[in-house]
């Protein structure tokens, strides 16, 4: 399904395919590292295994493509997102909203998300987008502090 974003940018939102492995996982490396300002503390190998065998197997994992580019990817269940990423240079573009709205599509009604306390603009996105902090505090292997989201239809 092709959509079209913000400023122009013409996408479409596929289920993720082994093939576009690398290129989704090097896009998202990139943005969390701008997002939290660290890098990513798994190998490449190890971050591509995860999202080849260990996402999807509860999760639904969808990647958006521009021009056969992957800029974004999103992992969700009917409860949950677990993953929202979006290449660096497409922020703004209704690349995220268009993943977003999917999960929601889906969901159950209720959807949590956890994001770090230090990523200010997912913080902004979300809270756009009628999600609302319920908790605080999770524990995570970056060691950062993170906020607990829940959005209701």
């Amino acid at each position: 399904m092709m959509e079209k974003g913000r400023r122009g940018t013409v996408m479409k939102i596929i289920p993720y395919q082994h093939g576009f492995g690398p290129e989704t996982v090097k896009m998202w490396r990139e943005s969390k590292e701008a997002a939290i300002g660290q890098k990513d503390i798994h190998s490449f190998e190890e971050h591509l295994y995860f999202l080849n065998e260990i996402l999807p197997a509860t999760h639904d994992v969808e990647i958006a493509l521009s021009n056969e580019s992957v800029i974004g990817i999103i992992a969700y269940n009917r409860t949950e997102i677990s993953q929202l990423y979006i290449h660096n240079d497409h922020h703004g573009n209704g690349v995220g909203t268009a993943l977003l709205t999917r999960a929601k599509e889906a969901s159950s009604g209720i959807l949590t998300l956890y994001t770090f306390e230090v990523n200010e603009g997912a913080r902004r996105f979300y809270e756009k987008h009628g999600f609302r902090i319920i908790g605080r505090g999770h524990e995570n292997e970056e060691q950062l502090p993170d906020l607990l989201y829940e959005w209701r239809r």
